[in-house]
């Protein structure tokens, strides 16, 4: 037979205090003292209560759950950004719900739709771009929503990023300082603001030191498609060093270049990449990149976040934080040049 479900009312008999003492220490952030608390968890275990979030949730309105829907973890600053904002948001007493999304037509929307329907308090969208009827949907459904590590053209739309466009510019000026003239660039994604604005910021730097690209491939944040373009790209008048849009790609450009191709890497071509992944600092990577400020990226969105659910306002914050080079050993570093 199946057992009856245990209640709060009986957890309060055999701790001896109130049923409302027992769902202020099951309520993160509500006021109970430390004998209370210890009192009723004790006699909890006892009986074997667990606390139904679901139904505080109807009494309260609040389920204390974000929705997180990201594109691909197999990047590797998806998997470490989405632990720091788990773990953040779960010291603030949320719960973290992650959905998986395709880069694809239609599909992004349906999953946020799914989300709605949990009834969350609030969205985290990371790697993703999502429609404007879909960020009205959200509005409408008093779901506030932050885009992480990417933006968008909506002025109602939160957004927390890296200063993508300055980090271009970093990328160039260093490599221009090095020396190289013949600069290569394999772009990500062509929908994300990211490869956007990264590109942007490279290209800007380069014409205005009077420098032309002088080839271009997209990799579309895929290793498969990075090999590929760096087969293209150095098959025939090969570039001296090459920008890479993230890490990512840039591991299999370098495997490429050295394993496949037989070119030394600084020695024949500098590449450096954006992200600064843990297997940047890799010895058999010794990645020249872009470092996102990742705990800052996430301490400014589940700021934004929780201030719009807490003060049930529309108020939209832009944020572009600056990051630093990370200079290693996969590209020539430029006379007088401060690592």
């Amino acid at each position: 037979m199946t057992k009856s479900r245990i209640t709060s009312q009986e957890v309060a008999e055999r701790a001896g205090v109130s049923q409302s003492a027992v769902s202020r220490t099951f309520t993160p952030g509500a006021s109970a003292s430390k004998k209370t608390v210890e009192k009723v968890r004790k006699a909890a275990a006892e009986l074997g209560y667990r606390p139904n979030v679901l139904a505080r949730a109807m009494v309260s309105g609040k389920s204390r759950i974000i929705g997180l829907v990201v594109a691909y973890l197999e990047n590797q600053f998806y998997p470490e950004a989405l632990e720091k904002l788990s773990n953040e948001l779960q010291k603030r007493g949320y719960h973290v719900l992650i959905f998986m999304a395709e880069q694809k037509a239609g599909h992004i929307d349906t999953v946020v739709e799914e989300i709605l329907d949990y009834q969350v308090d609030g969205i985290i969208a990371a790697s993703v771009a999502l429609s404007s009827d879909l960020s009205e949907r959200c509005r409408a459904a008093g779901v506030p929503m932050v885009l992480f590590n990417r933006s968008q053209d909506d002025p109602n739309m939160s957004a927390v990023t890296s200063d993508n466009f300055a980090g271009g510019r970093k990328v160039a000026e260093f490599l221009l300082a090095a020396g190289h003239r013949k600069i290569g660039y394999i772009a990500g994604w062509h929908g994300a603001s990211t490869q956007r604005d990264r590109e942007a910021g490279f290209t800007a730097a380069l014409a205005e030191a009077g420098v032309a690209l002088h080839s271009r491939a997209e990799g579309d944040f895929k290793m498969e498609k990075a090999a590929d373009a760096t087969r293209k790209m150095f098959a025939h008048d090969a570039p001296a060093a090459v920008f890479v849009a993230n890490d990512h790609m840039a591991f299999s450009v370098l495997d490429t270049l050295r394993f496949e191709l037989g070119l030394r890497v600084p020695e024949d071509v500098s590449v450096v990449g954006y992200d600064d992944v843990p297997a940047a600092g890799w010895p058999a990577y010794n990645l020249t990149t872009m470092r996102q400020p990742t705990n800052r990226m996430v301490a400014n969105t589940i700021e934004i976040l929780l201030d719009q659910i807490d003060k049930n306002t529309g108020d939209t914050r832009h944020i572009a934080i600056d990051g630093p080079l990370i200079v290693r050993g996969s590209a020539q570093i430029p006379k007088g040049w401060t690592i």
